[in-house]
């Protein structure tokens, strides 16, 4: 009823041959995901830099280029100079979007200290958000 198939699988390789096309493990995927969220996370934490400077910004985009490089081998991310205008509430939401991505990754990778400083970031955004805090009168 069927015509068998006559071609070899291109799906499949033979047990003790090489294959034409490179393999990565977990980690190393991980890595580069990690990386690149960070990465998108440093050119936002750039953009805000400029919009509203300040040493807060300053030493997470130290940090966050650090953590870049460490993933990337040691290669420092390349930073363009960011638009001269901008919405910061948009910019605040679109970082702490990529700082709870990075996050998941790290967490799942096991890497504390990128881990750390997504959830600070996280954490810094959030406050940035909700806009500056009240004390509330003693009684």
């Amino acid at each position: 009823m069927y015509e068998p198939i006559r071609t070899k699988s291109v799906h499949t390789t033979m047990a003790g041959t090489a294959s034409d096309f490179p393999h990565r493990s977990r980690e190393e995927e991980l890595d580069i995901q990690l990386a690149g969220h960070l990465a998108a996370l440093l050119a936002v934490t750039d953009e805000l830099r400029a919009l509203t400077p300040s040493a807060d910004l300053d030493t997470a985009a130290e940090r966050l280029t650090a953590q870049v490089a460490r993933l990337r081998g040691g290669r420092t991310p390349l930073r363009a100079a960011p638009p001269a205008a901008g919405d910061p509430g948009a910019l605040h939401r679109r970082a702490h979007a990529l700082a709870g991505r990075a996050l998941v990754v790290a967490a799942s990778r096991a890497d504390t200290a990128a881990a750390i400083l997504a959830a600070e970031r996280m954490d810094a955004h959030s406050d940035a958000l909700s806009g500056p805090k009240e004390l509330s009168p003693a009684n």
